[in-house]
């Protein structure tokens, strides 16, 4: 009875293990840590954006579309990766990151000085400058104009940093969103005179909802041209791997193609190139 007991023993503790390996391995694939079949190292890697951002990043059901998923998508491929798309929302993004409980995020994100001291950016992918969605009839023709009005943007943002520095900090006639959409919202339902988000956002939104009766202004002089990149937390491998696999889909066509499936028009890819 010991041997037969032992025997038992034996088993269930190789049972036991072999489960806990399971486990583990699926927890290593959802940190960007599993290898594919076949031989292949193709590892899975946890990317977090904040899936309320059309015509950058929306949920079609519970499935995340939009440009920065076909663009990832394309990247990741030639870069040997496949990926996991959660979305997490604005904020939490950033701290996924921050905490390395991620890979990688993309959600339209700028490239800045100050984002750059605590993570690292890709080449950049996106071309962009803030725009002001306004009212048919609205007598704002310029950023100028915004002063002395109610301006709605989403928190965070470079829109929200365009208008603080045209109106100042914290300014009682800045409203903050934790999305695009809930400001938009604002400004039909008359709590704000002027929605300042991406060119391709406010652009987007008019476009599709002509029922709404809006308009985009555009003011180059006053809003700088922005660059979007991937984040990845300081110091990661895949900036390397990424960098190189955006400069091929630029190169080969890939990139093209997919923005014109998406904005109806060719991208300035030598403005991309140079903004390394």
């Amino acid at each position: 009875m010991k041997k037969l007991a032992a025997i038992l023993s034996s088993f269930m503790m190789v049972t036991m293990l072999a489960a806990c390996g399971s486990e583990a391995g699926t927890e290593e694939k959802a940190n960007g840590s599993a290898t594919g079949s076949g031989g292949d190292e193709k590892k899975t890697i946890r990317v977090v954006t904040d899936a309320a951002y059309a015509p950058f990043e929306y949920l079609e059901g519970d499935k995340i579309v939009g440009f920065d998923v076909n663009f990832l998508n394309a990247a990741a491929k030639e870069a040997g990766y496949d990926v996991k798309l959660e979305h997490v929302g604005w904020d939490p993004l950033f701290v996924e990151l921050k905490s390395k409980r991620a890979a990688a995020g993309i959600s339209a994100i700028t490239i800045d000085e100050e984002r750059k001291q605590t993570y690292d950016f890709s080449s950049p992918y996106f071309l962009s400058i803030n725009k002001i969605l306004v009212p048919e009839g609205s007598d704002i023709k310029s950023a100028d104009d915004l002063k002395g009005k109610v301006v709605a943007v989403q928190s965070g943002t470079t829109g929200q940093a365009a208008v603080e520095k045209l109106l100042g900090k914290n300014h009682k006639d800045i409203k903050k969103f934790e999305n695009n959409n809930l400001a938009i919202m604002e400004l039909i339902n008359k709590g704000a005179d002027a929605v300042v988000a991406d060119n391709a956002v406010v652009e987007e939104y008019a476009k599709n909802n002509p029922k709404q009766k809006l308009k985009v202004v555009e003011d180059s002089d006053t809003f700088d041209a922005e660059f979007y990149g991937i984040m990845f937390p300081k110091g990661s491998e895949l900036k390397a791997d990424f960098d190189k696999a955006i400069a091929e889909i630029l190169d080969n066509g890939t990139y093209e193609k997919i923005y014109k499936e998406r904005f109806g028009t060719s991208p300035d890819i030598e403005k991309l190139k140079q903004a390394k």
